[in-house]
């Protein structure tokens, strides 16, 4: 079925989509601290402002969307209109995120990328956690 809203409509739909504090970020964010790990959002010191951010141990998390990044498993697809414009869209969010995972990288921070279906398995997304991240307190 085509995509039938108007400019309007699809402006105010867009407008209701977040860039931070969406929902697979906030099961990330809970799961960290019931885990007893404490953290930065939205943590301005590394490039492409890390959804969570652990600046002692120089450690961050990007928790991406599957659709908005293209990740290619269930939750991902391309609009059956338009499909020229939201291919290059997704192409060119693919090369800002290897960018700029690349320039924190170069700065020393370490990054573990988290997709939206993966936030699903909570069991085995905070053993994934644990490893990227260590013991709880640096000491």
């Amino acid at each position: 079925m085509a995509d039938r809203l108007t400019r309007e409509q699809r402006s105010a739909h867009m407008a209701r989509i977040r860039r931070a504090n969406t929902k697979p970020e906030l099961v990330v964010r809970r799961l960290l601290h019931g885990l007893g790990y404490r953290f930065r959002t939205q943590f301005a010191g590394v490039p492409g402002r890390p959804d969570v951010a652990f600046p002692a141990r120089r450690r961050c998390v990007q928790v991406h969307g599957c659709f908005w990044h293209a990740h290619g498993c269930h939750l991902s697809h391309t609009p059956s209109t338009r499909t020229e414009f939201w291919e290059a869209k997704f192409a060119r969010n693919r090369e800002r995120d290897e960018r700029l995972e690349r320039a924190a990288t170069a700065l020393g921070w370490e990054i573990m990328t988290i997709w939206e279906c993966e936030t699903r398995d909570t069991v085995d997304l905070a053993k994934r956690l644990t490893d990227f991240l260590g013991p709880r307190r640096l000491g």
